[in-house]
Parts: structure tokens; C-alpha cells; sequence
């Protein structure tokens, strides 16, 4: 879910940006928001995911390779950093949005049966899941193509936020706004569902532009403390506790300005949240991360990624081989570069 911040972030602390202008950047990816993603929106007309012959979804695999490619062919150095075990606080949340991926799969499947396509696709959407598959098979991919992947021990948007703070990363890269409140100076935004899109529930389509979001100007803006913008998500609701009913993210501003904090908000509005503030809070300032990991990209094994693509999950040789070549010419071309050291 993340934090809904939307509605408060200011246009001077907000630029739009060409997927170019982040040539020579390293870009710390939320891997589990980016898989999400990818087997949410690439599937069939129907609303089932990509699978090969014997069932297993290889939507993930599709937009990993042909969406990193693209990254590379412009510069852009990804970092795939994958959540560990979720905070105690997050327990409840997780087990909510597992029973509402089920109902979603169960209401597919009726929609499907009675020939509600559109309805059924709607609900394929909602119904997305990892699993132990998806998360591994995307590993290994990723580790085939050469590029790095951070473990980290609970929430990986925590983690990615430290590579940016201790200059690992330039940025974020999330659709979620989490990783403000975890304290990452930048948050690229849009990275992998550039393009024209439809938007959920509508017969419109929009032009979807990245975007990157600057923590420093974001909070000179807003005239308050990193410790403010927690309490702004506290009130609205995070994924450790719901926050208060009728509260969005304009008047908890206000609230959080006029008193100060979550707790006096909370006190002034005779509210009560399951959870001590405080405890929330102090997830978002000291999560637990490690610093026990290696950012280095390596030279892609070409042949292990197609044997992984097309013998073992029926991709296209013809399509693999084409976006392989893609891969090779991204690591040579411009200024002289000949090799990925020189990439880099």
C-alpha cells in the first residue's frame, strides 16, 4: 500500500524527468514493488499472467529482462534491493492483503467463468502475488544479467533509502512514497511503467513521465521535520497501523504544523491509534538494515540467460537474441566505452 503523500507534495519539490537525464545513475530499486508491477500489468486479455508450458508465471521474467535492458541501454545503473522479514508491526497488514488477494482470485475466476472479461482482468490485478518462484526466478536472472542485488533483512524500501543516504544509489527508485519517510535524500518515481496507461476502472489512457522527488526540498516546502513527514503518515496510515479515519494527507499537514506531532494531533482530536507513535516512528528512523552488501555490476552470462529464457521458460529465441544484442551494443557504445568496467 505505502504511505499516501500524493496530495501534499508541492510541485517545487517535484520534477519531471526523462528516463536520459539519469544516464550514469545508479538507482536503488524496490524489487518487490517492481515485481508487483510487472505481474500485475503484463498479461493476457484474459487477466492471466504470462506462464510457460508448465504453468509457472513468467510475467516478472519478461519485464525484468526487456525493462533492465532498457535501463542499460540508456546509462541507467540499477540496484535490485529485495525486502527480508517484515517488522512485527506490519504482521496484520501483510495477513489483510493476503485475504483480499484471495477473495480477488476467487471473484476472478466467477467473472472469468461467466464472461465478464473486463471485470475478470480487474480483478487478476488485485489478485497478484509473489510467491517463493517469482522471487527466486527473478534473482537469478538478475544475477545472470550482472546486476546487483541487495538482501536486505526487512523492509527493502528502508534499505535502499541507506544506499542513496550513504552514496551507494542516486535514488530510490519506488512507486511507493516510503522511502521519503526512511529518510532517502531522492525518489525516482515511474521508472517501469513508462509509457501510455490506462487508468484503473476508466476507458482513459495517460502518458505516464518519471519523476523524482527531492526529501530536502520537499520538507523546506512543506516547513516541516523528517520527523513531521513520519507523523503526516502516521495520522494517514502506514503499512504498521491504520491511521485515523477521515484523515488524508491535506489536513493531517495541518494538524501535524498546528500541534507539532502525531501524539498532540491525536490528543487535540480525542483519537487513539492501535499502535504507540512512537514505536511507528521509530521504524521509519532506525530500521533495521544491514550494511553487509557489495554493489558491482558484472559482465552479463549471455548464454546462461538464454538458456534460463528460452529452454527452461519458452521466450523467444528470436526475442531474446534480439534484446541480448541490444545488451552487448549498450555496454560498448558512446565515449569509447568497450567494456562494462568502463561502464561503470
Amino acid at each position: 500500500m505505502g504511505v499516501k503523500l500524493r496530495d501534499i507534495i508541492p510541485p517545487e519539490a517535484m520534477e519531471k524527468i526523462s528516463l536520459e537525464a539519469l544516464a550514469g545513475r545508479a538507482i536503488a530499486l524496490d524489487a518487490y514493488n517492481i515485481l508487483y508491477q510487472f505481474i500485475t500489468i503484463i498479461r493476457g486479455p484474459d487477466g492471466r499472467p504470462l506462464m510457460d508450458r508448465r504453468g509457472r508465471i513468467t510475467s516478472h521474467l519478461s519485464g525484468i529482462f526487456f525493462r533492465t535492458i532498457n535501463f542499460m541501454k540508456l546509462g541507467i545503473k540499477p540496484i535490485f534491493v529485495y525486502d527480508g522479514r517484515p517488522p512485527e508491526l506490519k504482521r496484520e497488514t501483510v495477513e489483510k492483503r493476503e485475504e483480499r488477494r484471495a477473495e480477488a482470485a476467487k471473484l476472478y475466476e466467477m467473472a472469468l467463468a461467466e464472461g465478464r472479461i473486463e471485470e475478470a482482468q480487474k480483478y487478476a490485478k488485485q489478485a497478484a502475488t509473489l510467491n517463493e518462484f517469482i522471487v527466486e526466478s527473478s534473482k537469478k536472472l538478475l544475477k545472470l544479467m550482472g546486476i546487483p542485488i541487495v538482501q536486505a533483512p526487512s523492509e527493502g524500501e528502508a534499505q535502499a533509502a541507506y544506499l542513496v543516504k550513504h552514496g551507494d544509489a542516486y535514488a530510490s527508485g519506488s512507486q511507493d512514497f516510503d522511502s521519503l519517510l526512511f529518510g532517502s535524500p531522492r525518489l525516482v518515481r515511474n521508472l517501469s511503467i513508462v509509457g501510455r496507461r490506462k487508468l484503473p476502472g476508466r476507458k482513459e489512457y495517460v502518458e505516464v513521465e518519471p519523476e523524482i522527488i527531492y526529501l530536502d526540498k520537499l520538507l523546506d516546502s512543506l516547513k516541516i521535520t523528517r520527523e513531521q513527514l513520519i507523523d503526516i503518515g502516521i495520522l494517514i496510515g502506514t503499512d504498521y497501523c491504520d491511521g485515523v479515519k477521515g484523515v488524508g494527507p491535506k489536513t493531517a499537514l495541518k494538524l501535524v504544523r498546528e500541534y507539532g506531532s502525531a501524539e498532540k494531533a491525536l490528543k487535540a482530536l480525542g483519537k487513539s491509534l492501535e499502535r504507540d507513535p512512537a514505536e511507528i516512528r521509530e521504524l521509519f528512523l532506525n530500521p533495521n538494515i544491514t550494511e553487509e552488501f557489495e554493489v558491482a555490476w558484472s559482465e552479463p552470462d549471455y548464454d546462461g540467460i538464454k538458456s534460463m529464457l528460452c529452454y527452461e521458460h519458452d521466450f523467444s529465441e528470436n526475442r531474446v537474441e534480439k534484446a541480448l544484442d541490444e545488451l552487448r551494443s549498450a555496454l560498448k557504445k558512446s565515449k569509447g566505452v568497450t567494456s562494462l568496467d568502463q561502464w561503470l
